[in-house]
């Protein structure tokens, strides 16, 4: 069994094949704190025939396609879940989506503590959502959202727990979550969702026949593109 997995729903893009043995290779291009725009569309296909090309394999080795379906930025999510897509019916193999938040959270699921996914939303918003720990993973005790870090602050001071945040979210905001009692940042190495996770889950859901066809897969948009704001108020 040999899986691909791709993430783009931050600033950075994520590649890696794994088997059952764990991850074989990886690249990891660009990061939170980047400037300028992102190049998802650039540097994916380059980072897939990399991995391919280190362990020495090709892509029609590949048993299925495990993608980070969002939320995130927008070009991204469309570069990635696209191109795994096109490569999954190419290839015509099964496809494994994993929201991006819950590949941030699982990472931390052995923290003591609410564990908080948030990811740059632009526009002074992000995308975030609150897991419990569980044996073995994380457990997901709040619906996918997006407002302000103010609202997410609020709502952690109101519940007055002790809880643990990490991604870009978190990081870019890190002054409006430290004035809150009981919350800890988890730090530039929890910035992005992470592909050690993505191999992972993807493959035990692989196992587990818990896959499905590219046709079904979206990405998971929490709101309208600016492109599609602008579009609506030319209509108006």
């Amino acid at each position: 069994m040999l899986l691909l997995g791709i993430e783009t729903a931050t600033r950075r893009v994520g590649v890696v094949l794994a088997s059952d043995d764990g991850m074989l290779a990886r690249v990891e291009l660009g990061g939170y704190a980047d400037h300028g725009p992102p190049r998802h569309a650039e540097q994916l296909a380059p980072a897939i025939e990399y991995c391919c090309a280190e362990i020495g394999t090709t892509l029609d080795h590949v048993s299925a396609i495990a993608v980070g379906t969002g939320p995130g930025l927008f070009t991204g999510l469309r570069v990635g879940v696209t191109t795994a897509k096109v490569l999954a019916q190419a290839l015509r193999i099964p496809m494994i989506p994993v929201p991006s938040l819950d590949l941030l959270a699982y990472p931390l699921r052995y923290a003591h503590a609410l564990v908080v996914a948030a990811i740059d939303a632009r526009r002074s918003e992000i995308y975030y959502a609150l897991y419990r720990t569980v044996p073995g993973g994380v457990q997901r005790a709040s619906e996918y959202e997006v407002g302000t870090a103010q609202d997410l602050a609020a709502e952690l001071e109101a519940r007055g727990e002790e809880a643990l945040l990490c991604g870009d979210g978190a990081l870019m905001y890190a002054k409006v979550f430290r004035d809150v009692a009981r919350i800890e940042l988890a730090g530039p190495a929890h910035a992005a969702p992470s592909l050690a996770a993505l191999a992972e889950l993807a493959a035990g859901r692989y196992e587990r026949e818990e896959f499905c066809a590219a046709d079904d897969v979206l990405p998971l948009y929490l709101r309208k593109s600016d492109a599609e704001l602008a579009w609506d108020r030319k209509e108006r």
